[in-house]
């Protein structure tokens, strides 16, 4: 197998957890919605930048907040640097659902680093960081 695909099979791996988990806490999302939502800055984040970070149409992203309101997860809400901008940010239910994902990410690269061993694990965090730098001009 190439590296991509590689690297895309422990992405699937990661992802079926964490959808999983989320979903047996009742929190009943895809995985697209789940891509989208885990691009929202404490802060808040605009509908151009989730879009553009999830490396979807506007229209979709408007789509999956639209789920993701729907579902009692995100609102919008003025922005306060622009007042004709809205910003996309968690609502309570939504904060813990984050909070739960992140708590299954932790645990399968605990399992990870488990398998590894630390010095392995390390090196892979830090290669993936340097092709990130490479391959997203988002950073």
């Amino acid at each position: 197998m190439d590296l991509a695909t590689l690297m895309f099979v422990s992405y699937r791996a990661m992802d079926e957890r964490v959808i999983g988990a989320m979903q047996a806490a009742g929190f009943d999302v895809t995985p697209a919605q789940a891509r989208l939502a885990q691009r929202i800055a404490d802060g808040g984040s605009r509908l151009t930048d989730l879009a553009r970070q999830a490396q979807v149409t506007k229209q979709t992203a408007s789509l999956l907040v639209a789920a993701l309101e729907e579902k009692g997860l995100v609102e919008r809400v003025p922005d306060p640097a622009d007042g004709r901008a809205r910003l996309i940010r968690f609502t309570p239910r939504g904060r813990a659902g984050a909070v739960r994902a992140l708590e299954v990410v932790a645990a399968v690269e605990r399992e990870w680093e488990g398998h590894l061993g630390a010095e392995l694990t390390g090196s892979l965090r830090e290669a993936l960081v340097r092709l990130r730098e490479v391959t997203d001009p988002d950073g």
